[in-house]
């Protein structure tokens, strides 16, 4: 129960400090999105390197257990390439998002994920819907057009959220690397061209990192854990309690984010949008509920 209770603690905690990541990311101003990304990128690298090198030093033997490709993938220089690329452009969207002051449209990706990441399963799996998993698709993509007359445009972002999202999942699921040490060689990748990014930033009199205040500089510099102590966090819930509980605890995030973008910024939800939001949370209690009564079918197995 102890471990259970412990799980649960971390999901919730993991979830809830991806919900508040906006209001970090508007106390970045005045820093753009480009230099955001590359300082969360660079940071990341050395916090959770500095974590690794911890573990690695009470427990040797798990220097040689994640290194790609053991027994995992043919191809893991490759897919590990992918999930950077993946998740790159996941980081700098949700970013973009949020400074361009569009954290609706960024929970609306959050919340259409899971639909996303099915019919994922199907298309590059061959996987096969039950009946009700086909209908919250269905209620997803009536959503997906009652937001794209209300925006009159694709919700793009959200898109881009969902699917690069879900396909860093399906690349990670097929890499098999633990969480910290696929962010850590993915960022490792990615470092090279995030400190080419400030150069160029700094040579065109547009890099703030050291030249606003110190307190600005304190907050870039915490990129690196305010990205990497969730992902841990989610870890440790992953491995105590049942995927049911961890899947329904996954819609905190975009509830919070959804939450800061109306109440805190003050972002406009007429009520075109917000029937588009009700169709999307209609498919996603329709799907909920299909997956508690599959998992409540068969007996879930929960890691100590």
């Amino acid at each position: 129960m102890g471990v259970a209770r412990g799980g649960y603690l971390a999901g919730i905690a993991a979830y809830g400090l991806w919900g508040f990541f906006p209001l970090y990311l508007r106390l970045l101003r005045p820093a753009s999105p480009l230099e955001i990304l590359a300082h969360r990128i660079i940071w990341s690298v050395v916090f959770v390197g500095v974590v690794l090198l911890v573990g690695w030093r009470r427990r040797p033997a798990d220097r040689r257990n994640w290194l790609p490709g053991r027994g995992r993938s043919s191809r893991p220089l490759l897919a590990v390439i992918a999930a950077a690329a993946l998740i790159s452009v996941n980081w700098g969207m949700y970013i973009y998002g949020v400074d361009t002051e569009r954290v609706v449209e960024t929970s609306l990706g959050y919340f259409i994920n899971p639909l996303v990441t099915v019919l994922l399963g199907v298309l590059l799996l061959g996987e096969r819907l039950r009946g009700p998993q086909w209908l919250a698709v269905g209620v997803g993509a009536v959503a997906v057009t009652v937001l794209t007359v209300d925006y009159g445009r694709l919700p793009y972002l959200a898109l881009t959220l969902a699917g690069s999202f879900g396909l860093y999942g399906f690349v990670k699921k097929r890499l098999g690397l633990p969480p910290a040490e696929g962010l850590f060689a993915e960022t490792l990748l990615l470092a090279g061209p995030a400190l080419g990014l400030l150069w160029l930033l700094d040579q065109q009199g547009t890099l703030t990192f050291g030249t606003v205040s110190a307190g600005h500089t304190g907050l870039l510099l915490l990129a690196g854990a305010a990205t990497s102590v969730p992902l841990l966090l989610f870890a440790g819930a992953a491995n105590r309690i049942p995927l049911t509980a961890l899947g329904i605890l996954q819609y905190l995030t975009p509830a919070m984010q959804f939450g800061i973008g109306v109440l805190i910024f003050g972002e406009p939800m007429p009520a075109a949008r917000l029937a588009g939001f009700g169709l999307v949370w209609c498919a996603l209690t329709i799907f909920t509920v299909d997956m508690i009564r599959n998992a409540r079918r068969r007996p879930v197995l929960v890691e100590g």
